[in-house]
């Protein structure tokens, strides 16, 4: 029993190093990437320890990264147009993620790995098998995604008084 229990602080002693070191690896190479450009067919989004906010008016959406290192935010694709041949990002995330909108007509199919992924919350629909379709592969790990058609926070709250 005790040769259990040690085995499992020890453990749980590397995993607790290995998120440390990766924040803080994180913090150091920090990887910027240039202010996205709506327009563009591809695209680099980074969110490490900070916001994420983007939108896409692409007219043929190829897919791209999006890196979530202890941040998140939104991607909205509602105004972009996938390429004919569809579309594949890689979405990383460590501790981050955020809200994924899409069109209502597109199909999305992922494959992410991990603890965490993304998970489609809109209305089941019989969406053509000839729309669009936009993959998603990578990790995530204790993170993710929500695929929606409307973003969170759309402004219809009720304020509250205080």
């Amino acid at each position: 029993m005790k040769t259990v229990l040690r085995a499992l602080s020890m453990l749980m002693l590397g995993w607790f190093v290995f998120v440390i070191g990766a924040a803080i690896y994180a913090g150091i190479k920090r990887r910027e990437a240039l202010p996205a450009d709506p327009t563009a067919d591809e695209i680099d989004l980074v969110a490490n320890f900070g916001p994420l906010e983007f939108h896409s008016e692409s007219g043929a959406f190829r897919g791209g990264s999006v890196t979530t290192w202890f941040g998140g935010g939104k991607v909205d694709l509602r105004d972009a147009t996938l390429a004919p041949e569809g579309a594949t990002l890689r979405m990383n995330a460590l501790f981050g993620g955020g809200n994924l909108v899409v069109p209502e007509t597109w199909n999305v199919k992922t494959k992410l790995v991990g603890i965490g992924g993304a998970g489609d919350g809109r209305p089941n629909a019989d969406r053509s098998e000839d729309a669009p379709t936009l993959h998603i592969e990578g990790t995530a790990i204790f993170g993710g995604w929500g695929i929606t058609s409307e973003p969170a926070g759309n402004g219809h709250e009720e304020l509250v008084p205080a």
